[in-house]
């Protein structure tokens, strides 16, 4: 239900550290309608324009605070709220080429009274401004 909610059409941008392009980042929302602990997100998975984002290159951010997947399996004192974006960014450099981009994004969630781990996907093209 909330899938199509996943990706902010603002916030698509390259990441530049000290003059060099680093990567680029996302803005996302849980696609859920609770607030979960980081470390009930299971995974974060992506891929631009069809080619997967390997794990160790994504971070996650929210309210200043940082992340890879693998530090956030431990984080029991911070949590992603109901409709907070949270600026997904990936590790690549040179960032992508301005334009057109085809943004694919799965989250995996660990919900208590659920027995299974649901995934919600959602894909779209984003612009990337020059």
């Amino acid at each position: 239900m909330f899938d199509k909610m996943m990706l902010c059409d603002e916030g698509f941008a390259n990441v530049v550290d000290n003059g060099e392009t680093i990567g680029f980042s996302l803005l996302a929302r849980l696609p859920y309608y609770r607030g979960l602990g980081l470390s009930m997100i299971e995974d974060i998975s992506l891929s631009i324009d069809g080619d997967p984002v390997p794990r160790e290159d994504v971070r996650f951010s929210v309210r200043g605070r940082s992340w890879t997947r693998d530090e956030m399996e431990t984080v029991y004192d911070d949590r992603w709220n109901f409709g907070e974006k949270a600026t997904v960014t990936v590790l690549r450099p040179g960032g992508l080429t301005p334009g057109a981009h085809k943004v694919d994004i799965a989250v995996r969630m660990r919900v208590s009274y659920l027995p299974f781990v649901p995934t919600t996907k959602t894909g779209r093209e984003l612009q990337l401004a020059a």
